[in-house]
């Protein structure tokens, strides 16, 4: 699946996030290696240490289905490019290689970047 169709999914489904409190909807597409892909968008919540991010409801939605191998993610925010936080970061180095797996960022403006895991983890913690 090229970028930009994973892009559009993200895109698609950033239309339902829940984002009351900060007005700040973020969408993604996770791919697996068997070419599946698993949606997420950030769920917020009053007490805001609950909230959900987009891309750990779309490793949730695959692990939740059996899927834990992955190639790459898109992400589309509101704005600007959104990263993913450190929490998201790290939950993706459990299922993803460091040296392999792709994070897409698309902005408002259908700019995009594309970096490594590692670019945007290195030395992750690791047991």
């Amino acid at each position: 699946m090229s970028n930009e169709e994973l892009i559009q999914i993200a895109s698609n489904t950033r239309k339902n996030a829940y984002a009351p409190y900060s007005s700040f909807s973020v969408g993604s597409a996770l791919l697996s290696s068997n070419g599946n892909v698993f949606t997420g968008c950030n769920i917020e919540n009053a007490s805001f240490g609950a909230t959900i991010c987009a891309e750990r409801a779309a490793i949730s939605n695959a692990v939740s289905s059996g899927v834990t191998d992955f190639t790459k993610i898109a992400i589309v925010g509101a704005k600007d490019f959104c990263y993913p936080c450190g929490i998201c970061r790290q939950v993706l180095s459990e299922f993803c290689d460091s040296d392999t797996f792709e994070i897409i960022l698309c902005n408002s403006e259908n700019k995009t970047k594309v970096f490594k895991l590692g670019d945007l983890l290195p030395n992750f913690f690791n047991l």
